[in-house]
């Protein structure tokens, strides 16, 4: 349920009429209000209990977690739903080369092959280098929001535990939601018109904080790996429902590279996961 609410989060950039930079606002400070309300009267998780350089972090995750929406918000609006998804999830190409980095871990053959699968994947959504091209161009917003989410995805590996998961979320998105304020003063954007305000709570509050808490609480009964390869039917069900509710057909090219890029992504999850476990 977790992935499907993902899946629909995306349909959000054309169901709404503002700057991707409002849309992101929205939901974050709806996902922020929903989650911290979930903590206050349902978990009752601790909020405290962490330092500066803690408190630092969560700045700069709720940074990368804006930029990261912004950019996936941008890549919909310009060019399709798919086209979004699909370069998106690209991410796996770069976590592949940031981890080692990050965490001084050896480069696998194995990940190296990924990646170069992920990578012509990527070659077929992108028509040509021609950024008036509008599809060009939102896959190039796309890829910009698979690697600001591997980055992401790092940092919270690095701080996994230093406080629960659904708090790690409500910071983020308080913290991304402070970060927009900057950049949507300084460049602004088209705001939300009145119509758009019920559609933002719905996406922050149902789509963002519970879909996240779905999708933590699940891991409490199933493998990260499991939840992993659940994950990556996140733009098949993305690409469903705007085929069905927005009448968008992807190109060939683009199902074809998406394919690619969703298939390898899946069966690296299940390779890993039979090697960790000695499974031939």
């Amino acid at each position: 349920m977790a992935v499907f609410l993902f899946g629909f989060a995306g349909l959000f950039g054309k169901f709404l009429s503002c700057s991707p930079f409002y849309i992101v606002l929205g939901r974050t400070v709806f996902g922020a209000m929903a989650l911290g309300l979930y903590i206050k009267a349902v978990s009752g998780i601790p909020l405290g209990g962490f330092g500066r350089t803690a408190l630092w972090r969560f700045v700069f995750q709720g940074a990368l977690l804006a930029c990261h929406w912004v950019f996936f918000f941008l890549s919909i609006q310009v060019s399709s739903v798919a086209v979004g998804l699909v370069t998106f999830s690209s991410f796996p190409l770069f976590v592949t080369f940031l981890e080692p980095l990050f965490f001084k871990e050896r480069l696998r053959r194995a990940d190296v092959m990924t990646a170069v699968a992920v990578f012509i994947g990527i070659v077929l959504v992108v028509p040509d280098l021609d950024m008036t091209n509008r599809t060009t161009l939102g896959a190039g917003y796309g890829i910009l929001s698979g690697l600001t989410f591997a980055l992401l995805a790092l940092v919270n590996r690095r701080n996994a535990r230093q406080l629960d998961p659904i708090a790690v979320a409500f910071y983020q998105n308080l913290f991304a939601a402070l970060f927009l304020a900057a950049p949507i003063a300084v460049l602004t954007p088209k705001p939300p018109v009145m119509m758009d305000i019920p559609v933002l709570v719905l996406l922050g509050v149902v789509f963002t904080a519970l879909a996240h808490t779905c999708f933590i609480r699940s891991l409490t009964m199933i493998r990260a790996q499991t939840a992993a390869v659940i994950a990556g039917l996140e733009p098949v069900y993305g690409i469903v429902l705007a085929f069905f509710l927005l009448g968008e057909i992807p190109a060939f090219r683009t199902l074809l590279g998406g394919l690619i890029i969703i298939g390898t992504t899946i069966a690296a999850g299940i390779l890993s996961r039979q090697s960790a476990s000695g499974t031939p």
